[in-house]
């Protein structure tokens, strides 16, 4: 196993499939579905974006740039969550990230729209 704190993560939200929803948030949500997933990763999104517009109103205050990165968390486990719950592991996504360095995001996007 990748000491990478994502595949470490993964792991642990694959371990919580055989958990009950009872005991285990990560359990809760998959017993819930896609659904339920999908609209924690929609509040979670949300939450990100407010933080980072009040970041653009105030950059230099501490607060601000803590809460950023406390919401980029809880979206990035939500998403974590997502991924695990169709068994899709990290490293698929860092493959496609990778793909993508060094290519125009312009570029890039026009290639999946043909």
């Amino acid at each position: 196993m990748n000491n990478h704190i994502l595949d470490q993560l993964y792991e642990v939200l694959q371990a919580r499939k055989n958990a009950s929803g009872d005991s285990s948030y990560v359990a809760s949500l998959y017993e819930k579905g896609s659904p339920k997933i999908a609209e924690k990763i929609l509040e979670e999104a949300q939450e990100f974006i407010d933080e980072a517009l009040l970041l653009d109103k105030n950059p230099d205050n501490p607060q601000a740039q803590n809460n950023i990165r406390s919401e980029a968390a809880d979206l990035l486990f939500h998403i974590m969550v997502m991924l695990s719950h169709h068994d899709i592991p990290p490293n698929d996504i860092f493959d496609i990230l990778e793909n993508r360095a060094g290519i125009s995001g312009h570029d890039e996007k026009n290639s999946r729209n043909k």
